[in-house]
């Protein structure tokens, strides 16, 4: 698994995730435990991984739909 998002912000994770799913690439949400421990406030990021596989289709599928911005660089 690589890393592809790493973010607080909730929409943005649910919106790749949907996409991802959609796109039949397999996804893992790390970190939601710990966002739940520091009481939802948003302080932690949770990552959006990947299948290493398809990382780079993965990071296409978010470019097209507009979250460029939040990918992290391919050498994490």
């Amino acid at each position: 698994m690589k890393e592809l998002i790493r973010t607080n912000n909730a929409v943005v994770l649910s919106f790749a995730t949907s996409l991802l799913k959609d796109a039949g690439i397999h996804c893992l949400v790390a970190d939601q435990s710990m966002s739940i421990l520091e009481g939802s406030l948003g302080l932690l990021p949770q990552r959006l991984l990947v299948e290493a596989e398809r990382y780079d289709e993965a990071r296409r599928l978010m470019t097209d739909a507009g979250l460029a911005a939040e990918l992290r660089d391919g050498d994490e």
